[in-house]
């Protein structure tokens, strides 16, 4: 699959509407009783940056966009701005936000992760697009340096470290991240409301496995 490393501008994308969704298959039994599985190990995200009433300038720079993808051929990176950090929306990222993994004296590449818990459950979503220059690092409460104890491939979410943890550290990060999307039409439709503003009704893009 080809992916284009470059982000939905950001202004368009903010006030779009979205979420993850799932895949579950329900069998109701004769008594009455469910049985529900899903094929999915990890949901799917999909969002619709329809654009209302922006400046004809937000229009042309979303064909632009458009089709320098080639319409759903290409993915890109999108900001979904519910939900763009490894730590709370309204807190700082900080080394200490995920624990990625647990040191076992040789391995050096991590990949990031984001979990998300609820109660006794949680879910660990694998994080491919980080936000160059967002990823901080550390092992046992000690934040490293990027460039010098680690390095980080933003187009795959591998950490590597230039020392191996030790056995049972900890190893932590926190981070910015967009999610890898493509759109899902191949035709935009705009309607010109007056001179100054466009109207752009329904733009959909789903999240890619990268």
């Amino acid at each position: 699959m080809s992916f284009h490393e470059v982000r939905f501008p950001a202004n368009l994308s903010f006030g779009s509407t979205g979420g993850p969704e799932r895949r579950t298959e329900v069998v109701t039994l004769a008594n009455g009783f469910e049985e529900r599985n899903t094929p999915w190990a990890h949901s799917r995200r999909r969002y619709d940056a329809g654009v209302s009433m922006r400046s004809l300038d937000d229009v042309e720079v979303l064909i632009a966009f458009f089709e320098a993808r080639q319409g759903q051929l290409h993915g890109f990176r999108w900001k979904d701005w519910s939900d763009f950090r490894s730590c709370l929306p309204s807190a700082e990222v900080d080394f200490r936000d995920q624990v990625i993994a647990l040191g076992d004296g040789e391995t050096r590449a991590f990949a990031l992760m984001k979990v998300y818990r609820s109660g006794a459950q949680s879910y660990a979503r694998p994080i491919s697009k980080p936000v160059a220059g967002t990823v901080r690092a550390g092992v046992e409460d000690d934040e490293l340096q990027e460039g010098i104890h680690y390095e980080v491939d933003t187009t795959t979410g591998i950490v590597t470290f230039a020392e191996p943890p030790k056995l049972g550290m900890e190893v932590t990060a926190g981070f910015e991240f967009d999610v890898p999307v493509r759109f899902d039409t191949d035709r935009i439709q705009t309607s010109v409301a007056s001179f100054r503003a466009g109207d752009v009704p329904n733009v959909p893009v789903v999240e890619v496995r990268v």
